[in-house]
């Protein structure tokens, strides 16, 4: 294997390496869109320290 080609390979694995990395703490560091009204649920309680129930039925559409 010649010397270019060995530089080539090294700093190829090295790039791949970083860019990995970053995608993983990228990743790590959002939220999806799914989940951000949970998140913000968790982050902000009620006022009067109860909780929330998302899964309930709509009261609207009750007749």
């Amino acid at each position: 294997m010649n010397r270019n080609r060995r530089i080539f390979i090294v700093v190829f694995v090295v790039f791949t390496t970083i860019v990995a990395l970053l995608a993983i703490d990228m990743a790590s560091r959002t939220t999806a869109p799914w989940n951000k009204h949970k998140e913000l649920e968790r982050a902000l309680p009620a006022k009067d320290g109860t909780v929330v129930d998302t899964a309930a039925a709509d009261t609207l559409l009750e007749p």
